[in-house]
């Protein structure tokens, strides 16, 4: 395994050089791109498609375009997508089956060919969040075949952010904004005295051997190497939010009849935007259809929402029927109980949910009410036992 601190330096020429090597090699290239007034990702066929010259302004419930005049390629925030909607795609077929004349069924799965991805411009917390992915539908006992067709072999070029938006808040989860494992190539975007150019890091053999067919060179240990980790460290001190600095997983456990349920359940509309940009939510349904004549059906894997009301639906009726009830179990299982199940938080700390929540609920904001109301309790509580 090729050194991961080994660096190099590419510039402009060079990112050109590697979305065609990358394509030359059989790759689906998919990165950001501008479209539809925000930064989302899609299918290159050249560096030119990327964002240059493009920044985002974001807030709770704002996300806004704004130009840049240094012509950065990666400046942006994370968009409304994430590679989830490659790797785990929010519509799939599964199966078709047809009925002859004489009654007989023929069943067909779906097995279509999986593109070879390979991914531009990966955020650390985006790396973190393919990591969790890769643990709930791959490294369980039910393994999901869709999702591990398309991940085995997909090259990960990561893009350490250098500038953290307004609804970042990875730093405070250990998801970056520095990326520490799981590329193949980490690129640090600089724009100062010394040019624009990207400062590589290698994190496999893979990365190392496209690397060695693009012009590049050294990297100068002080102009490049410190001045990339500079601009990485600066990122982590400007985070637009952060998470209270306590265990969420016991904060959760402990919260579970906070009068804060029922202040963000007024607020909340239980579309389900949260879990649809997550980049780590999972959840799927699957639905049959049929054609007109009732001789062809199909079944078809969705994404779904635990903000559905017929997300919990048994025979009695939904078991989450109230928001208060569908907001507290999102949250807790994204903070706390995905630990017992997946071994590690669901939440990255990218701020999507922020971002395109149309009415502005801020997951960091409610974490911190519930830990203040709780601290509250127990000094109350104190209080009373000191005056028995």
């Amino acid at each position: 395994m090729t050194d991961s601190r080994t660096t190099a330096v590419l510039d402009r020429n060079g990112l050109d050089a590697l979305v065609r090597t990358l394509r030359a090699r059989g790759r689906t290239v998919v990165g950001p791109t501008v479209r539809d007034g925000a930064v989302v990702l899609a299918e290159l066929t050249s560096a030119d498609e990327l964002p240059f010259g493009w920044g985002t302004e974001v807030e709770a419930g704002h996300y806004r375009l704004v130009p840049r005049a240094d012509g950065a390629a990666f400046a942006h925030t994370t968009g409304p997508h994430s590679w989830k909607a490659f790797l785990h795609p929010e519509r799939e077929k599964l199966w078709s089956v047809d009925r002859a004349p004489d009654g007989g069924l023929t069943v067909t799965e779906e097995r279509p060919a999986r593109p070879s991805y390979a991914f531009l411009g990966v955020r650390a917390c985006d790396l973190r969040a393919i990591a969790i992915q890769d643990r709930v539908l791959t490294g369980g006992r039910y393994e999901d075949p869709g999702y591990r067709d398309r991940r085995t072999g997909a090259f990960l070029v990561a893009a350490e952010c250098t500038e953290p938006g307004g609804t970042c808040f990875c730093a405070s989860m250990g998801s970056g904004p520095a990326a520490d494992a799981g590329f193949d190539l980490a690129l640090t975007e600089l724009v100062d005295g010394g040019g624009h150019r990207f400062v590589v890091r290698v994190g496999s053999e893979a990365g190392d051997e496209v690397l060695s067919a693009l012009p590049h060179r050294p990297a100068d240990p002080d102009a490049d190497t410190a001045a990339a980790r500079t601009a990485v460290d600066g990122a982590r001190e400007r985070m637009g939010r952060s998470m209270p600095p306590v265990d969420l997983r016991a904060l959760m456990a402990e919260s579970l009849e906070a009068d804060r349920w029922d202040d963000v359940a007024a607020r909340c509309l239980t579309c389900g935007n949260c879990t649809m940009v997550c980049p780590t939510c999972f959840c799927t349904t699957t639905e049959e259809v049929t054609d007109l004549t009732g001789d062809h059906a199909e079944r078809w894997q969705r994404w779904d929402s635990c903000f559905d009301l017929d997300f919990s639906r048994l025979h009695g009726g939904p078991v989450r029927a109230s928001p208060r009830a569908r907001y507290r179990q999102w949250l807790t299982h994204k903070l706390s109980t995905w630990y017992e199940q997946f071994g590690s938080s669901g939440c990255v700390g990218c701020g999507r949910c922020i971002t395109w929540c149309p009415v502005a609920i801020d997951i960091t904001e409610e974490a911190t009410a519930l830990h203040d109301e709780l601290a509250d309790r127990l000094r109350r509580q104190e209080r009373e036992e000191r005056e028995r």
